[in-house]
């Protein structure tokens, strides 16, 4: 199982542009094929970083996967507000696989 991690810069005057467009990613990702974990906006700290997670088996899936979403009314939908808001300002994608199990118990 990998981990996809997008990390977003977005523009802090338009987070409300960027929590639509993470709700109907919370419906289109699934839909498509990935394990979405979910996305998360700024709340204290840093204003304009925010991320979007999920799991996908492998990388052959996640080209499968995204053949789909490109293909999906909402993904479409969705770039496109994204382009015509502009609130996304830069878009990094990376890449983990989780190294760390079996986790313990908690104490």
């Amino acid at each position: 199982m990998l981990t996809c991690i997008i990390r977003y810069r977005i523009d802090p005057t338009k987070r409300a542009q960027f929590e639509d467009y993470a709700r109907n990613w919370g419906q289109a990702i699934p839909r498509c094929g990935a394990d979405l974990i979910g996305y998360f906006a700024p709340h204290e700290g840093s204003t304009s970083l925010a991320y979007g997670i999920y799991n996908i088996p492998n990388l052959a899936a996640y080209e499968a996967y995204r053949e789909r979403l490109a293909a999906d009314p909402l993904g479409q939908e969705n770039y496109a507000f994204a382009q015509r808001e502009k609130f996304l300002l830069q878009e990094d994608r990376t890449w983990l696989k989780l190294v760390s199990t079996p986790h313990g118990a908690r104490a």
